[in-house]
Parts: structure tokens; C-alpha cells; sequence
């Protein structure tokens, strides 16, 4: 098989195309560029996607003796990415840059390449696994290593983009293994650090980056009755659940902590309250899809047994779902009208710290189900309050 190995430069992604050869597959090693200004990247062990991981991904080729090739996908990691990160983060929602990255670059922009250069499949890094039904169909799982397991931030993954998708360290039990294996290899890459953190946002600082990018004005912080509290310096810049740097002045009337319940954007307003009502019991959820093939209960809209996952390598919680073709709740305009598709999700029990434009991910056991954006997440006692 003609296999297309990404290469972020890595241990993982190393190691992955490492396998891919060793199990007898015709490899060619691409490491993707995503930035004109490389430096803007982050470096060192924070980073994925700078001058110093291009030359570690060339580095591991020349070892297995592969082709290497670098392609440059700045522009669509521009728009794609960064500038959804904005908007979203500009529309009061708390978007997930990773799993846009995999679902526009690494498995639509890079695999849609491939295909046309007449490669039968893409090879990544990722923990996460891909399996046959018994009715042939392909399927997305989790990982053997929980801890390490991907499979939220691949929900994304259509059933044709699974059919092309090779996970080699799919049932690795630990990265330990992973290290050691690269190791052996004489992979220069085995004790890099991983990953982590926002790739695309040099220092870290969030709320600084997004202040140059979105134009902030001050506003009211109210309570859940709608009392100002307090003022803030533009409402975008908070998330759901955050605690820190609200600067009321005056503490809740029964001492407790407050915390951001709502960013209104349209009202320029952040709306707190106690740790309580931070407490999730009904998710709408839009623009779904599903990871393989759809249940049944896709065409009949009845309720289906799931679990659910809010945020990468956060609480599985079981829930129940249900396919929603006419707009729910507040669906926003783009979503609504005939046709529209959401999806309705009902935890078992209540949840906390789920915002919008985060991904609600379905799962049934280890299967993947699919994706969808979570638009609403409400609070009973909040609604019941709001008049909602």
C-alpha cells in the first residue's frame, strides 16, 4: 500500500511512520508547513508546527531511509484555523483549534492531496484506532492507552476520510513503549517533550492574543437575575467556568466564589454566579456527524444510549441522544430552517464546565459515534430563572 506519513516532528509520528515501513508499505514522509512566520510558532517542546520540528521530521526520515517533503498549507491554517479560532472566539463560543486542525488540514486538506497523488492512505501519530463492523464498514475507536487516546479530537473523521486513515500506534499500551521503540530505532526524536497547548499563539496568553484580533469593549457582568456586579473590558475574552480575573470587588452575598455562567456577545455582557449553576443538564448540539456509520436512530429521531465526552481527555459521562431535524432551542439562523440538523443531548446526570462551541463527542463503549458543536448547554434552575 502507498502510504503518505505526516510527520509533525515528533516521537509519535516518528515512530507511526517507522511502522508503516516495517510492515512492508511503499512510504513517503510530508511534514506540513503552516506558517509563513515559523517563529511565530511556538518552540522548543510547546510546539508542533516549527523550523526546528521540520528539521526532527527530516531528520527521522533520512533514518528510515523515506522520501521527505515539506507542503505548505499556510494559507488554509490560516483561514481554516486561526481565523475560526477568532470567530468563534468573537461569536462568545470556546472553540477546540485541534480538532478543526485535523478535521480541515490533516484529514481533509492533506488527505484529499494524497488521494489525488494516487496514495492509498494517510498515516499519522495519532492514538486512536480504526476497526471493521462485521457488516465490513469502518469504525473509529478509542486507543489501547486511555491516557494517551485521540479518538475525541478525530470525531471529525467522516466514514470515507476512516477508509484512508492508518493509526500505527493504535494498540500501544503506553508512550513509554513509544519512546523506547524510538529509541531502539535511532530516532533522535525519543525523549522530545510533547506537544501541547495552542500552536498557533506564541506565549500562551489567550485572552492577550485574541485582544489584538477582536475588538473588545467594556460591558456589565451581571448575576443570573440580571444585577450588575461589575464591569469588564471586553466579554469574548472570558470562557464558561473560568473563575480568575473577574474583578467584581464584592464578594457573592454568601461568600462563595463566582464564576462565568454565560458570555452574551451580541449584549457585550458576562453573567456569573455560584459553582452551582455552572451544572449542565441539557446540550443542543449542531452541525453533527458521525464518525462511520449513522445509527439507526439517525432517520427515526428516537432517543439512543451514548456517552458523552465534552473536552479532550475530560469525564466520559452517560447520556442519551437524539437526531433533531427542525431547529431546537436557540439554533442559530445559519443552522435553522428546513433540512436543519442538531442534536439533542441529555447527560444522566449534570455536568460541569461545558461551553459553547466546545465538541460534544458520542461514544458507545470504545466506538466512536460523532461529533457535533455544542451551541446551547443549559441549566435548569438558570432557565427556569431567565424566563427561558
Amino acid at each position: 500500500m502507498k502510504v503518505l506519513a505526516a510527520m509533525s516532528g515528533g516521537v509519535d509520528s516518528a515512530v507511526a511512520a517507522a511502522r508503516a515501513v516495517e510492515a512492508g508499505h511503499d512510504v513517503v514522509g510530508v511534514h506540513l508547513a503552516l506558517s509563513r512566520m515559523p517563529g511565530t510558532l511556538r518552540t522548543g517542546s510547546r510546539g508542533c508546527c516549527t523550523i526546528e520540528d521540520a528539521s526532527d521530521a527530516w531528520r527521522a526520515c533520512e533514518v528510515l531511509g523515506i522520501p521527505f517533503y515539506t507542503w505548505d498549507f499556510s494559507e488554509r491554517f490560516q483561514a481554516d484555523v486561526v481565523d475560526d479560532f477568532v470567530a468563534e472566539y468573537a461569536a462568545g463560543r470556546t472553540p477546540n483549534p485541534c480538532l478543526r486542525c485535523n478535521e480541515k488540514i490533516k484529514f481533509e486538506a492533506l488527505l484529499d492531496r494524497a488521494l489525488e497523488l494516487g496514495f492509498d492512505a494517510v498515516a499519522t501519530g495519532h492514538y486512536a484506532r480504526v476497526d471493521r463492523a462485521p457488516d465490513g464498514r469502518v469504525e473509529l475507536h478509542r486507543a489501547a492507552d486511555d491516557a494517551k487516546d485521540q479518538s475525541y479530537v478525530l470525531a471529525v473523521l467522516r466514514e470515507d476520510q476512516l477508509e484512508h486513515c492508518l493509526f500505527p500506534l493504535a494498540d500501544t499500551p503506553s508512550k513509554d513503549l513509544v519512546r523506547a521503540e524510538a529509541a531502539e530505532r535511532g530516532l533522535s526524536v525519543a525523549q522530545k517533550p510533547d506537544s501541547h497547548d495552542i500552536c498557533f499563539i506564541p506565549d500562551g496568553d489567550t485572552r492577550g492574543w485574541l485582544a489584538e484580533r477582536i475588538e473588545l469593549a467594556p460591558g456589565p457582568i451581571v448575576d443570573a437575575d440580571g444585577v450588575e456586579l461589575g464591569r469588564h473590558a471586553g466579554a469574548q475574552a472570558y470562557t464558561v467556568g473560568q473563575r480568575k480575573g473577574l474583578a467584581i470587588g464584592r464578594p457573592a452575598p454568601d461568600g462563595r466564589p463566582r464564576f462565568v455562567l454565560e458570555v452574551r456577545p451580541k449584549e457585550n455582557t458576562v453573567v456569573v454566579g455560584g459553582r452551582e449553576l455552572l451544572d449542565v443538564d441539557r446540550i443542543t448540539a449542531i452541525r453533527p456527524s458521525w464518525a462511520g456509520a449513522p445509527l439507526a436512530e439517525d432517520a427515526t429521531g428516537a432517543w439512543f444510549d451514548c456517552e458523552l465526552q465534552f473536552r479532550a481527555h475530560g469525564e466520559i459521562a452517560p447520556a442519551r441522544a437524539r437526531v433533531v431535524r427542525t431547529p431546537v432551542d436557540r439554533v442559530p439562523a445559519t443552522e435553522a430552517g428546513e433540512g436543519a440538523v442538531a442534536w439533542e443531548i441529555e447527560p444522566a446526570r449534570p455536568l460541569r464546565g461545558v461551553a459553547p462551541g466546545q465538541s460534544a463527542v458520542l461514544y458507545r463503549g470504545t466506538r466512536v459515534l460523532g461529533q457535533a458543536t455544542i451551541d446551547t448547554a443549559r441549566n435548569a434552575r438558570l432557565a427556569a430563572g431567565s424566563g427561558a
